[in-house]
């Protein structure tokens, strides 16, 4: 069984038992969360496809730590003007464990 779930403003596909890294959720570490904007849902090859979302499916995870991404280089130039400029940053994240699909 697996669903695709919107977390913050971007789509991921999740499994039980799955970790996942999510932009940083305003949830303390160890924190239960329900998600329940979930778009589709494949339960052993039934096929739910929401419009835009499957009414009745709530996903359960665990905020398992927040902590910092890679770091992102971005590095700007214009040729024959003389101009170049680098800039990074590195990208604050979630970690999830998901517990559980639960269809209502």
């Amino acid at each position: 069984m697996y669903a695709i779930v919107d977390i913050a403003g971007q789509q991921f596909k999740i499994e039980k038992d799955k970790k996942i890294y999510v932009h940083r959720l305003k949830a303390e570490e160890g924190a239960q969360i329900t998600i329940d904007k979930v778009m589709l849902l494949d339960n052993n090859g039934k096929v739910k496809v929401g419009s835009p979302l499957v009414k009745g499916v709530e996903v359960t995870a665990t905020v398992l730590h927040h902590l910092k991404g890679d770091k992102v280089l971005v590095f700007k130039k214009k040729r024959r003007k003389g101009y170049q400029t680098l800039n990074g940053h590195r990208q604050h994240l979630t970690s999830l464990q998901i517990n559980d699909i639960v269809v209502k």
